[in-house]
Formats: C-alpha cells, sequence, structure tokens
C-alpha cells in the first residue's frame, strides 16, 4: 500500500533537526510520496533542499496569506526564477485567510491572485489555503476559467455544496487529521461528497496531529501518521483501505506528475 501526503512542510524547524528518521518513520507506515509546501521567502531554500535530500518528496513553492505582509520588493520575481530553475515544481502554498487578525486583506489578495496567474501561465498545479474565504475564493477563480493544471484546497474546511462548483475549476480537496476528530462534521461529510478522482489527504505536518486511539499525540505531527487519516477518510467513505490508498495514490500522482 503506497500512500501520498498531498501536502506537508518538512522544511520546518520543528522536523528539520530529525528529517531522516521522520522520512523512515513515514517509509514504514507506506507514504512513498509527499508534497513538501514552501509558505515564505525565508523557507524556499529549505524546501529545495529537502527536494533535494529526498527524492520522492515533491516540492511548492509560494507566500502564503499569513506572510504577505512580510514580502520584499521583488518576491513574484524571485518566485519566477525558482520556478523556472525547478521544472516539476508547484505553486504553494498559496491562498486566502479571512480568520487572520488584522489582516491586509487587499494585500493578502493580491499576492494570491498574482502567484495563481503565475500557476496558470507555467501550467503548474497549485496548493491553495483557504479558511473563512470559501465565498471570495468563488468569486476569483472564474476569472481565470478551469485551471490547466489543476489545484488542491489542502485541509479542506468548507461545506460539501461547495465541491461541485470548486471542481468544475479544477480543484481536488486534500483532507487532514481534522477528520479524525468527532465534532468536525462538517469536514466529515464533505470526505464523503468529494469525487473519488478528487480525494487527497495529507498530514500538514508539523500541524493538524490526527486522533490516535483516542487522543492527539504529543509532538510535532508527521507523515507517519497519514495512515491514521487514511483509516478515518475509508471508514467514513464505507470503501476498503487498500482500495483508497490505491485511489489516492492514482490522484496524487495524476495533480502532482513525477
Amino acid at each position: 500500500m503506497q500512500l501520498f501526503d498531498a501536502h506537508c512542510h518538512l522544511q520546518d524547524e520543528k522536523l528539520t533537526g530529525d528529517l531522516a528518521a521522520v522520512m523512515a518513520r513515514a517509509a514504514t507506515t507506506g507514504v512513498a510520496g509527499a508534497m513538501c509546501c514552501g509558505s515564505a521567502e525565508s523557507d524556499w531554500p529549505a524546501t529545495l533542499a529537502v527536494a533535494a535530500q529526498f527524492p520522492h518528496v515533491q516540492i511548492s513553492l509560494g507566500l502564503h496569506p499569513w506572510y504577505v505582509s512580510g514580502r520584499q520588493p521583488g518576491w513574484l520575481d524571485r518566485l519566477r526564477a525558482l520556478l523556472a530553475a525547478q521544472p516539476r515544481a508547484g505553486v504553494g502554498e498559496i491562498g486566502l485567510d479571512h480568520a487572520l487578525e488584522n489582516a491586509d486583506l487587499a494585500a493578502q489578495e493580491a499576492a494570491f491572485l498574482e502567484q495563481l496567474a503565475l500557476s496558470i501561465e507555467l501550467r503548474r498545479p497549485a496548493s491553495l489555503h483557504c479558511r473563512r474565504a470559501f465565498g471570495r475564493l468563488l468569486e476569483l477563480l472564474p476569472r481565470f476559467g478551469p485551471h490547466p493544471a489543476g489545484f488542491v484546497i489542502h485541509s479542506f474546511s468548507g461545506a460539501a455544496e461547495l465541491i461541485a462548483p470548486l471542481a468544475k475549476l479544477g480543484a481536488c480537496f486534500s483532507f487532514s487529521g481534522s477528520i479524525t476528530r468527532t465534532g468536525n462534521r462538517r469536514g466529515q461529510a464533505a470526505v464523503r461528497a468529494v469525487p473519488a478522482d478528487r480525494l487527497l489527504i495529507e498530514t500538514d505536518a508539523p500541524d493538524l496531529p490526527p486522533v490516535i486511539d483516542g487522543r492527539v499525540p504529543e509532538g510535532p505531527n508527521e507523515p507517519a501518521n497519514l495512515v491514521h487519516v487514511l483509516r478515518a477518510a475509508a471508514s467514513l467513505r464505507g470503501v476498503p483501505e487498500a482500495a483508497l490508498a490505491a485511489q489516492l495514490w492514482e490522484n496524487a500522482l495524476r495533480v502532482f506528475p513525477r
């Protein structure tokens, strides 16, 4: 059984000190691929270093909405140059976050649109963050039409009713350990509603750990915990874990081609 972690941050300092062991533990649970997303100019070099160290890890580079206020002049040109030098890299993590306190939403939106346009121009898959902003996302995306390379909304937290209109624009939907929480009924309903060929799972390591044996483990989340997300998704969809894993692997390699 091969698993693909569709969204993680292996360049995070919570993981880099022991990254070889982290990846070895992931391999023992079947994780054979991962999408590692850079989030700020400051972590793009570390994200590139992860890809150089682990060939089975794919990367995306982008400016996360949390870090838009710290962007430097010429950031988009630097991103373009890095992507040109990394023909397998996607664009991300980018997006909208209306839950962020004191956010400059206009700057956030401008950075998102510039990066989304870049991903379309380069025909690279995009990894999207969207928190309490799905209404605005659905207003913005149709300006571009269906994304030629597709995009992934990571740790999807929207209602099931949003899935069909977003899928028409090229979306896939990735679910994290949040679906293992019994109170997350909206997320669990969304897992059931996503078309089989649009479904992905992730850890968002080192964040969003799953519930394991009735409790949330201490310490940073890591890709080895992806198997618990798989187990929850298979249970919610009423399918065997192995069958779902095969479908998810196929989906991941279509969205993030090697």
